[in-house]
């Protein structure tokens, strides 16, 4: 009798812990953890370049742990936003929000407390520029690119891919408490690094996108001008991110100027392509190619010391 009370005890606990973690589980996936982390290492590779170094563990770790409530506040904002969209596309219909799992105004009230406590984080361990920078951010993310432009032009993420280029700022800006022209650049970097990278996937979802009423680039244009138009922005992009070798040297510039020589060598293959698989190549490589940049931004600013 006593063994089987114990059977049922532990049982009832073990199903607790499971349910726990799968709360868990799904309120850390409204971060989007995935993105976060590259976000993170565009934050990371901006401090080290801006500091020619080490910037200190315990400013490190309250840059990215403030940098990552920010950035993880206002995807589950999104999340909250967007559960309408979420809930039409494959892709995104067993999220939290549109399957039930977490109800809306949980979500947002996790996201804007995530935000808030990212602030407070800046604020209080690095300055007032930075948390302000991440704030600003996440209002872009969610105000100007959610809100407003996904669900009204093509040129969505053109302009609102502004918003995933505020972490380098952000790392500039807790190691030197301000903004210089080399953080600015890094910016640039990943403000045109965006579409192409967003449009390789749309052209992949375009079907998905299409059903949901989301006016990406490849629903409302040809497969052939999302073509050029990625391999438009590559070139430029190319351009933009040899800027800032200017302040982290040769090893900088070299493996940028690689960089992007494949990057615009996979759009190439693209434009006569019969298929889709280069498209999900590119999209894949243009997610190595931002973290190995800010690798390398890294580096330059360790070597150029």
């Amino acid at each position: 009798m006593i063994a089987e009370a114990y059977d049922v005890a532990l049982s009832k606990s073990l199903s607790w812990r499971i349910a726990a973690r799968g709360v868990l589980a799904d309120y850390l996936s409204l971060t989007k953890p995935r993105i976060l982390l590259l976000l993170l290492i565009t934050e990371f590779g901006a401090m080290i370049a801006a500091a020619r170094g080490w910037p200190g563990m315990s400013l490190t770790l309250a840059a990215l742990a403030g940098g990552a409530l920010s950035a993880g506040g206002a995807a589950a904002v999104n999340c909250w936003f967007d559960r309408d969209i979420d809930a039409v596309m494959a892709r995104t219909c067993t999220r939290p929000v549109p399957s039930g799992r977490i109800a809306p105004a949980n979500a947002l009230f996790f996201g804007i407390g995530l935000g808030l406590a990212g602030f407070l984080l800046l604020a209080v361990a690095t300055n007032l520029l930075a948390a302000t920078l991440a704030l600003m951010g996440g209002l872009f993310y969610v105000l100007i690119y959610t809100m407003w432009l996904k669900r009204s032009t093509s040129q969505n993420i053109v302009v609102g891919g502004a918003a995933g280029a505020f972490p380098p700022l952000v790392g500039w800006a807790v190691v030197t408490g301000s903004i210089t022209v080399p953080a600015l650049a890094l910016f640039a970097v990943i403000f045109f690094w965006t579409p192409p990278h967003f449009w390789s996937l749309a052209l992949l979802l375009r079907l998905q996108y299409r059903e949901a009423g989301v006016p990406m680039l490849p629903v409302v244009a040809s497969d052939a001008e999302t073509r050029r138009s990625i391999l438009v922005y590559l070139v430029v992009l190319l351009a933009v991110s040899l800027a800032p070798g200017i302040w982290l040297g040769p090893v900088y510039t070299a493996g940028a100027a690689a960089l992007g020589g494949a990057f615009i060598w996979l759009a190439l293959r693209g434009l006569s392509a019969t298929g889709l698989r280069w498209a999900s190549r590119l999209f894949h490589f243009s997610l190595a190619y931002l973290a190995l940049l800010f690798g390398l931004a890294a580096v330059g600013g360790i070597l150029s010391h």
